[in-house]
């Protein structure tokens, strides 16, 4: 398996943990120093650095969520040990959200997740919708 290959199944693994709410598994290709980003129109509204930190908000965030569904739609290597990949997301929530969104509420979105690796781990992933 090429580098290319193992990274693109370490992603696969990551995006089918995530979908099972399986925070261990989404752990297991994580560089211990991980930066993860959520960006929503342009704007960080999520920053977590290291391993600890983004467990405890995986953990947090399934918690919003009865169901939730990552489904690759396309993948990309726009440049070594980077993948970008177009994701289609679906959920429902678990809870009422301050923005006016009630428990029950389905969502679909469109967005991207970029992993960006170094020695076979994951150190930096943005998800942007």
């Amino acid at each position: 398996m090429d580098g290319n290959e193992q990274q693109q199944a370490a992603v696969k693994s990551y995006i089918l943990a995530y979908n099972a709410f399986d925070l261990e598994g989404m752990l297991v290709h994580l560089h211990d120093e991980v930066v993860f980003r959520n960006i929503s129109n342009g704007e960080v509204n999520l920053e977590t650095r290291g391993k600890i930190a983004f467990a405890e908000q995986a953990r947090l965030a399934a918690g919003y969520f009865t169901e939730r569904k990552q489904t690759i739609a396309d993948i990309q290597f726009p440049e070594s040990q980077v993948i970008e990949v177009a994701i289609d997301y679906q959920a429902v929530l678990a809870i009422d959200f301050p923005n006016g969104m009630k428990q029950g509420d389905k969502i679909a979105i469109k967005g991207r997740s970029c992993f960006r690796f170094e020695n076979d781990q994951i150190v930096e992933i943005e998800d942007v919708s």
